[in-house]
């Protein structure tokens, strides 16, 4: 009898282990009825990055309860939760492990923040829970590939080789220096700086780190204008950018900051006193203002200001293109929803042209959706493209 067991349990092993990584346990799955798909968010809501957070939270909400208006997707209505992380690692493993456990969402979508991915991964992946186009260019995003793992653009590293490229070879800089968090996000920036500076055989000629709450550069410009750098990659995000150009203008130094997707942000933009004019940004996408000239673009702008009472900024549009990409996979998994059928239906999407005219693709080896990235630069309170093109390194 103990040998028939032991040949029965080594004949299971040998059946699971030939079906494969996506294999998984037959039975209901997480966060689907009959009636309903539980998708969850764990982005910033209060902390230092909110402005972001809160208005991509507000703009897949929007198109998820439009599309629910609609009669859902394939009989279901989606029930959307969002828990704030504050941009702080251990309330996103918190706000995460509610929405596994607790919540049992059937996946999360725009996930905020790099360091706060990185660190809920490992529990998603343990869940078979899909963290779909998570809120962050980091390359830990879709590398290693993993098929639960869907990036929606460029990644940072990608942003600024392309960036310092323009610059050292257009420009003509050759003096380079990174200011950053001392985070896994500003390391991304930094790695893509010090790449490309070593691509055109140059060096990265002094760094500055910071936390993501610190509010005072003063020595960090300091010592940055004392190694007379004529470029300053920043991988910072918005309060902090605001504070750094405003820090290096009350200073008198004349020096271009570059910095990238996080940092492209209206409210740099427009920023009280013109802080921001001259400020140079990579953005996987352009901007579209509320005066496009496209109907179908100014109806989703007042459907959003109506709702919300504010404007819907740069990262909000992200959250409409991540929540046009979601719906659209959901419809095509059909009405027998699981983990497998979204992973196929997202790697149908081999070329998804969004509202805005930005095209994404996938597929069963690419689970990046875009490499693209522009340069633009703040000119009287907007941002405006420096190049039509796209740039590459």
């Amino acid at each position: 009898m103990i040998r028939l067991m032991t040949l029965l349990s080594a004949a299971a092993v040998v059946l699971l282990a030939s079906q494969g990584p996506h294999a998984h346990a037959a039975g209901p799955t997480q966060g689907v009825t009959d009636t309903e798909i539980l998708i969850g968010t764990v982005t910033d809501l209060s902390g230092v990055t909110a402005i972001q957070g809160v208005n991509n939270a507000n703009a897949i909400r929007m198109l998820f309860d439009e599309a629910n208006a609609k009669g859902g997707i394939n009989g279901r209505k989606i029930r959307y939760i969002v828990e704030d992380s504050q941009y702080q690692v251990p309330r996103a493993v918190q706000a995460m492990n509610k929405l596994l456990n607790n919540d049992k969402v059937f996946m999360t979508i725009q996930d905020g923040g790099t360091p706060m991915n990185n660190a809920t991964w490992p529990m998603a992946i343990e869940k078979n829970v899909p963290k779909l186009l998570p809120l962050t260019a980091a390359r830990s995003m879709y590398e290693p590939f993993h098929h639960l793992k869907f990036s929606q653009t460029s990644s940072y590293v990608d942003q600024m080789r392309a960036g310092i490229k323009y610059f050292v070879e257009q420009r003509g800089k050759k003096r380079l220096c990174v200011m950053y968090q001392d985070t896994d996000f500003g390391k991304d920036v930094l790695a893509g700086v010090t790449l490309q500076a070593e691509a055109e055989n140059l060096k990265v000629i002094a760094v500055t780190a910071h936390k993501p709450t610190d509010t005072d550069f003063t020595a960090n410009v300091a010592k940055l204008r004392e190694a007379n750098c004529d470029l300053i990659g920043l991988g910072t995000i918005v309060r902090d950018t605001a504070i750094i150009i405003s820090t290096v203008k009350k200073s008198g130094w004349n020096v271009d900051l570059l910095g990238q997707a996080a940092s492209y942000d209206t409210a740099i933009a427009t920023a009280p006193g013109g802080i921001g004019e001259g400020f140079y940004s990579m953005t996987p996408t352009l901007y579209v203002y509320p005066d496009d000239p496209r109907p179908e673009i100014r109806d989703l702008m007042a459907r959003y200001k109506a709702r919300y009472g504010i404007e819907i900024n740069y990262i909000g549009q992200t959250g409409v293109t991540c929540a046009e990409i979601a719906l659209e996979a959901l419809r095509r998994a059909g009405r027998d929803l699981t983990v497998d059928s979204l992973v196929a239906a997202m790697e149908s999407l081999d070329t998804f042209t969004d509202i805005y005219g930005n095209t994404y693709s996938f597929g069963p080896k690419e689970h990046h959706g875009s490499t693209k990235a522009f340069l633009a630069v703040v000119k009287n309170g907007r941002w405006v493209p420096v190049e039509t093109r796209a740039l590459a390194y």
